[in-house]
């Protein structure tokens, strides 16, 4: 994909999914928005979940949940699908962290403790992995959200052994090599050479380098824009 038209896609984008939450809310949902959706929580869209889906479907910023002592609390971005919940934190590092108390600290821990026993996955990054390391950022989200997608290939028309190649996909996070689909199947490399080009075919893989002869394969857009 074009970057210029990647980075014009997303402007466009991001300001349509922002303007849609902050209609639709009000009252403190609405403030809580306004004011606690800063740089690191766009850096986040722009740099690590942008380039991965393209969309920010099923995605929701500052999302209220029910505090463990009665009250509400904000989370960065939520992730909501039937059967999934996966809570994304974007920490910034300043004076406030460093004058934390211990007892804020814990009380910190025993809220994220919560969210887990309520049913949350939570997958916290600081700001500087966000900015510098976009990357690995992209690989944790892929991987974490790739859970739900391996269960998703069951419900599709594919091979069984379709199915697990792009499962090794998703749970690497990056793109694959035949040795490596040779090595996790335990097949020839004349059987996964052919695989390898059903999934192009079909869409499930793009090749990510090499032209005539291909040395490696990424996820497609049919497997990552329906997330």
């Amino acid at each position: 994909m074009d970057k210029r038209w990647n980075a014009m896609g997303f402007e466009k984008e991001y300001q349509v999914f922002l303007n849609a939450h902050l209609q639709a809310r009000t009252g403190e949902r609405l403030r809580r928005l306004q004011e606690g959706h800063n740089e690191a929580e766009m850096l986040f869209l722009k740099q690590v979940w942008w380039p991965l889906f393209y969309h920010f479907r099923y995605l929701h910023p500052e999302y209220e949940v029910n505090d463990f002592k009665d009250g509400k609390r904000y989370l960065d971005f939520a992730y909501i699908r039937p059967a999934i919940r996966i809570c994304f934190e974007v920490d910034g590092y300043g004076p406030h962290l460093k004058n934390i108390s211990r007892w804020q600290f814990s009380d910190s821990l025993e809220r994220q403790n919560q969210l887990v026993i309520d049913g949350w996955t939570v997958i916290r990054f600081s700001y500087d992995q966000v900015k510098e390391k976009p990357r690995r950022c992209q690989q944790i989200v892929q991987q974490v959200i790739g859970r739900w997608l391996g269960d998703e290939l069951d419900q599709t028309s594919l091979s069984f052994l379709e199915k697990e190649v792009l499962r090794l996909a998703i749970r690497k996070g990056e793109a694959i090599s035949p040795k490596e689909v040779e090595k996790y199947l335990k097949l020839s490399d004349k059987t996964v050479k052919k695989i390898l080009s059903q999934l192009v075919d079909k869409k499930r893989l793009i090749p990510a380098s090499g032209i005539k002869r291909v040395r490696s394969y990424r996820l497609g857009d049919q497997v990552k824009h329906p997330i």
